[in-house]
């Protein structure tokens, strides 16, 4: 396959992905602005805990961005661009929008247990300090289930929004199936091939997320759209079916 070709045009599910999730983000700042809904509030990823979560979050998350910051937005779809409309060519249509899909609904998973595993501690304490309660009065109280207005307002106030966890999906898959192919990326002078990035996009995201650098990014959601892309890349090459259209895998 001449990989210097593909894209001339970009396909049809990378481009409505693109059309979605730029409607979306006009849509929140409209009536966001008009004061008719926030869509956010609704459609943006609430831990499970919090009485405005809904399962149909894990999945309409992906589709929302900060409606404060551009730029959000922009490095996805610029990524969704740049990546998927080569990756949908090589897997498919119907293929490439299961694992975008998979990659972002995995990202989600994990950032529900990261929420759960690490963040809620540190909630439970602010939580006290607030409300005046004992650490073990307020786990107490979540544990039991029965969260009082105090608590619940905490615990709404955390939403993620975002493509990102499935666009380092199509990272992850890019430099699994184009491993040698060379990309210039900003500020590097020189060509750095594909699987150098993916893994150093890994690294760099883990150590954030370890060291709590940037707190306000879901590092690990991000790790875990590679992660769910990983295995479902695996498994579709236990089965033969990665290539797409008789592509090989690697």
């Amino acid at each position: 396959m001449d990989v210097k070709n593909i894209g001339a045009s970009i396909p049809p599910v990378t481009k409505n992905l693109l059309i979605i999730n730029c409607l979306v983000w006009l849509a929140t700042i409209v009536f966001g602005n008009a004061g008719i809904i926030d869509l956010e509030q609704y459609l943006g990823l609430h831990y499970w805990k919090a009485s405005d979560f809904n399962a149909a979050q894990l999945f309409t998350y992906m589709f929302m961005h900060d409606n404060t910051n551009f730029m959000h937005l922009f490095f996805n779809m610029f990524s969704l661009w740049m990546f998927g409309r080569t990756l949908e060519l090589v897997l498919g249509g119907r293929r490439f929008l299961f694992y975008y899909l998979t990659c972002g609904l995995g990202a989600a998973f994990v950032q529900e247990l990261v929420w759960a595993f690490t963040w809620e501690s540190s909630f439970i304490t602010e939580i006290a300090n607030q409300s005046h309660m004992t650490f073990d009065a307020v786990k107490q109280v979540m544990a039991s289930g029965e969260i009082n207005g105090l608590i619940d307002q905490f615990l709404n106030m955390h939403v993620t929004v975002g493509a990102s966890g499935a666009v380092f999906g199509i990272l992850l898959a890019f430099g699994m199936l184009f491993p040698n192919l060379p990309l210039y990326i900003i500020p590097f002078p020189f060509p750095i091939k594909a699987k150098w990035m993916v893994l150093g996009y890994g690294a760099i995201e883990l150590f954030f997320g370890i060291t709590h650098t940037m707190n306000g990014v879901a590092h690990f959601a991000h790790l875990g759209g590679m992660l769910f892309g990983f295995i479902l890349l695996l498994y579709w090459r236990y089965k033969g079916a990665a290539g797409g259209r008789g592509n090989g895998y690697y």
